[in-house]
Order: structure tokens, then sequence, then C-alpha cells
């Protein structure tokens, strides 16, 4: 078998982690396409992975399709155990405020990390890879790790919120707006089920991959480009301060019921109500973001 990448690597006990954390049992169907959509990566590393669980009789294939779990695998069973999803989401949302707040400077080693946070390198090394994959940290020559830019302050936010009020609306009426059916079922899913969930602080980061992933989506179908660079390095920007929520779960509810609305609109091809309701969603927004006049 050929040597798995640093990609799947990194994937193999977040897959772990995820089916414990669903409850998954002996015999329950696993598909490649489910997990790619909850860990928000291509389904080519997590078919990689899935291989590999199965030579080392974690998983079994089906043959109805897909995987299910085996309860004979031994692999697992000898590993240390694994921290819970939640415990890694904790630092990451704890590093975030502490790199918003100016208490993490923006270059930093493990070292510091590790005594800082009373933590194993392997664990500090999973955070940092979550971290990582968003574009939040990248590693740096030797033990060290260099944060990604950051909108610092409320004025920051605020000017975001304009810039973008100037090109996302406009994305959604470009002649060359192409929307794939099924883009708009999974947006859909993922929305509703963050809805059914019981909200606890560590959502605040899959909520904020949810609503990235939906705006660059909108960017992405409009054709153009520059559209969707933009908005993903607005994203990139407001990330850090967004994985720190306090909105309260009402806010949750609203954006996501906005969301929903405008992939309405979009099914029936309705593009400018849509445009119109995602700048009122983009406005409604952008109070909450106004800095304070003294």
């Amino acid at each position: 078998m050929q040597e798995p990448s640093r990609l799947q690597r990194d994937l193999a006990p977040k897959i772990i982690d995820l089916l414990r954390t669903e409850r998954v049992q002996p015999g329950d169907r696993i598909q490649e396409i489910d997990l790619a959509r909850k860990l928000q990566v291509s389904r080519t590393p997590v078919r990689a992975v899935l291989e590999q669980l199965t030579a080392k009789g974690v998983l079994q294939k089906r043959a109805s399709g897909g995987y299910s779990f085996s309860m004979s695998g031994t692999a697992d069973s000898t590993a240390p155990p694994l921290p819970a999803v939640d415990e890694i989401d904790q630092l990451c949302l704890r590093i975030s405020a502490d790199r918003v707040s100016n208490r993490l400077p923006s270059r930093v080693s493990e070292a510091d990390l590790m005594r800082r946070y009373g933590i194993s390198r392997p664990f500090l090394l999973r955070v940092l890879s979550k971290l990582s994959a968003v574009g939040l940290t990248e590693r740096q020559l030797g033990h060290g790790w260099a944060f990604s830019p950051k909108i610092d302050d409320a004025l920051g936010r605020f000017e975001s919120y304009a810039f973008r009020l100037t090109i996302e609306p406009a994305g959604l009426l470009l002649p060359t707006f192409h929307l794939a059916p099924d883009w708009i079922d999974d947006m859909r899913q993922r929305h509703v089920a963050m809805l059914a969930a019981e909200w606890r602080e560590t959502l605040s980061i899959p909520l904020f991959e949810m609503n990235a992933a939906f705006h660059e989506g909108l960017a992405a179908a409009s054709g153009n480009r520059h559209f969707q660079n933009a908005v993903q390095q607005q994203n990139r920007l407001r990330r850090f301060a967004n994985y720190d929520w306090s909105y309260g779960y009402d806010r949750v509810v609203t954006s996501c019921n906005e969301h929903l609305e405008i992939l309405d609109r979009l099914e029936r091809d309705e593009r400018d109500i849509a445009a119109a309701l995602l700048r009122k969603h983009l406005e409604r927004a952008s109070i909450l973001a106004r800095p304070e006049e003294s």
C-alpha cells in the first residue's frame, strides 16, 4: 500500500473521532461522501483513509457499497485514547480568543504553546493541523508556527462588511452565475442540521465554516474568480474573531433561516430577490460589527 500523505495522516484520527462522536455501531454504514462533507475535504483523501482503515481491520467493506465499523480491528484498540473532538475544538477556541486579544504573538513555537496550555505535543499538533487546514496557521522552519492575518478591531470588521455588501449581492446578478442543484441541497442539509443541534460553545467552529462555505459557494457560482478570491480572503481575515461566537443562539437561528431563504429563491432562479435578501442579511450582520461612537 502506498505511503499515506500528510493530509491522510491528519484525517485518520479525525475520522475515528467523528465515528466515535456519532456513536457508530458495528454494521452501521459509513459513506465517504458524508465524511468528506462533515470534514470539509474532498472525497479522494477520505477514500484513501477508509481504505487504510479497512486494511488495518478497523473498517470493512460492505457488499452494497460503503464501509461499516468492525469490532475485530486491533489498530484502534492498541492506540492510546484520542482526545474527543470537543477537546480539540475547545483549544482551537482558546487559541483563537488569545490571538484576537493579542495575548498570543503572530509567531509562536510549539514549546511555548505546550507550556501555555499544558498539553502534549501530539495533541497540540492535532489542534494546529486543524487550524492549518482552514488557513489560520502555517508551519515555519523548525518548530515554529505563524498565525494568519486578522481583522483587529470593530472598525475593521465594519469595513469588511461594507466591502462584502459591494461585491457579494452583485455576484448573484452576473450573467455567468450558475449554482449546481447538489450544492443547494448540501447547504440546505447542513443548515437544517445546525438548527437541529443542541447549541454549545464549540459549535461556533462548524457554524463559521458552514457560513464561510455558503458565502464562498455563492461567490464561486458567480463565474468570476475575482469575486471568489475576494470572499475567500475576507473569510480568512474573519475566521479568528468569528470562532469566538458572542452573538447568542438567537443570531444563529436568524442567520441560518436567512441563508435558507436565499437558497430557496436561488433554487427558483429568483436571483434579483436572492440578491436583495443577501444584501439585507449582510446589512443586519454589519450592525453587530458597527463600532461604538465615542
